[in-house]
């Protein structure tokens, strides 16, 4: 979360991606910063799984990944 407000206080637009295990301490770090940061979560857990499982995730997540950079 800081390097991603770091990002946008640079004017580099930036986007959080995390599982959605970690929505609630996001909200914690953007209350806690003062700064709204785009944030995308993904399907919980991450770390067991395939490559091809993490490929369909991103593909999952791609569209609004790109809609969140974009705004």
């Amino acid at each position: 979360m800081h390097d991603i407000t770091d990002l946008e206080v640079r004017g580099i637009p930036g986007v959080m991606v995390a599982s959605t295990e970690f929505i609630t301490a996001a909200d914690s770090q953007v209350a806690t910063l003062g700064m709204e940061v785009r944030r995308v979560f993904v399907q919980h857990p991450i770390q067991d799984r395939t490559d091809e499982e993490m490929q369909a995730l991103a593909e999952t997540a791609i569209e609004e990944l790109v809609a969140a950079i974009s705004a």
